[in-house]
């Protein structure tokens, strides 16, 4: 993997630990749900954490990848397991874990995770002084009462974009930056409108398996890309923030309470869908099946400056400037089966770009879009993607087929991806 950063210059945090002395609970019938567990590799972190940690450090050092290491990821989570008398205070001072309690005198004392921090800081610089040591600190406002983050070279705050500027004004030489964030315009917003947050890193890119909630739920589902690596609505959301090529995606929900005269709502329906007042989702899937009639709330995840909507040749959503604020543009309009197209323009209204999505019929076909070839040498890797079409050769994104796929010859087969694809 790194090899493969390094050749594609991506940038990679290499990270060593999750939790330090003690053990963090280990969500065991759901994430978040019923009885945790403790199990992990604490027990045996006096004897080989700092061992471990050097032989890291000397195993990576020389992939040019690599611009960070992290001695440890949200060992510093409030109350699980390390306390300080200011959990006590209110949520306006930083502690943002309220769910498991103020400051518990027999937990771990926080002012230990100094100690600890300083040794491990001193392990990474005996064998690499050109990178800095980072960590991502999910209690920050316990943290800032101990020596944790003044050994930071850079300090990774998880899902604290809250305290960037009052930190930033207390301690002035601390850099700061985003190490886990959600992935809504306004955690963007925190490192664009904040010169002294030179980035984030979202959680999670790829959907994966673990932090699952109940069975049947297998993963945990909020990244840009799905288990297959497709793109997923959201990706096309932060395509928009970042592309410098023009681009534009279109997608769709309906309105809760918003029907057809003689419809209702399928639970389907009731649980994607949003009351017109609420803001635009960044979750809109690329899909134009409805009952006719049915309000739906069309979305355009674009970076053109203005961007029209037009349904079979005709408009049906007046040109809109972006919008800074939600960072989507968005139009109500009442469903009519047909060829549905956002135009994206710039500027001066020249048109850039334009996205498609039409109604489609009844499944009818499967069909290889895959680029991959399905020819390979022995140990090759091969993603093979099926979408189910109708009549016309139309992707029918909501097809609830059962399809089964047969391997002949010398190979094994695994699944993955969030459409019929």
């Amino acid at each position: 993997m790194y090899d493969l950063c390094d050749e594609l210059g991506l940038l990679v945090m290499n990270e060593a630990y999750d939790e330090w002395e003690y053990p963090k609970r280990k969500w065991i019938a759901g994430w978040n749900v019923g009885t945790a567990g403790f199990e992990g590799a604490y027990d045996f972190f006096a004897d080989w954490g700092e061992r471990d940690l050097a032989d890291m450090v000397k195993r990576d050092r020389n992939h040019i990848s690599i611009f960070a290491w992290s001695i440890g990821n949200e060992v510093d989570y409030p109350n699980d397991p390390y306390s300080h008398p200011i959990l006590d205070g209110s949520q306006g001072n930083g502690f943002t874990q309220p769910i498991f309690g103020g400051y518990k005198k027999d937990a771990p004392d926080a002012m230990r995770l100094g100690d600890i921090a300083k040794r491990l800081a001193a392990v990474v610089k005996k064998y690499d002084t050109s990178r800095p040591v980072t960590a991502g600190l999910a209690g920050v406002a316990m943290s800032n009462e101990t020596e944790y983050p003044g050994v930071l070279d850079i300090a990774g705050y998880n899902y604290t974009e809250s305290r960037y500027q009052e930190d930033h004004k207390r301690y002035p030489k601390r850099v700061i930056f985003g190490s886990e964030n959600r992935h809504d315009l306004a955690a963007w917003k925190a490192v664009q409108e904040n010169n002294h947050i030179f980035g984030q890193f979202l959680w999670t890119g790829i959907d994966y398996l673990g932090e699952s909630g109940r069975w049947p739920s297998r993963g945990f589902y909020s990244g840009l890309l799905d288990f297959a690596g497709l793109i997923k609505p959201r990706g096309y959301f932060r395509q928009a923030l970042w592309s410098e090529k023009p681009m534009a995606y279109l997608g769709t929900y309906a309105l809760k309470g918003e029907v057809g005269k003689t419809d209702v709502w399928s639970d389907l329906e009731a649980e994607r869908g949003q009351r017109k007042n609420e803001a635009p989702s960044m979750d809109a899937w690329p899909i134009w099946n409805y009952r006719e009639g049915q309000l739906i709330r069309v979305v355009c995840y674009t970076n053109t400056a203005f961007a029209r909507l037009e349904l079979n040749g005709k408009v049906v959503g007046d040109i809109k400037s972006y919008n800074e604020e939600q960072g989507i543009v968005y139009w109500d309009i009442p469903y009519a089966e047909g060829r549905l197209e956002v135009i994206g323009f710039d500027k001066e209204q020249k048109e850039l770009v334009r996205q498609v999505l039409e109604t489609s019929g009844r499944s009818h076909a499967l069909a290889i879009i895959s680029e991959s070839s399905v020819s390979a040498r022995t140990g090759d890797v091969i993603q093979v993607e099926l979408q189910v079409v109708d009549k016309n050769n139309r992707p029918v994104v909501l097809a609830d087929d059962e399809v089964t796929c047969r391997i002949v010859g010398a190979a094994s087969f695994g699944t993955g991806g969030w459409k019929q694809q």
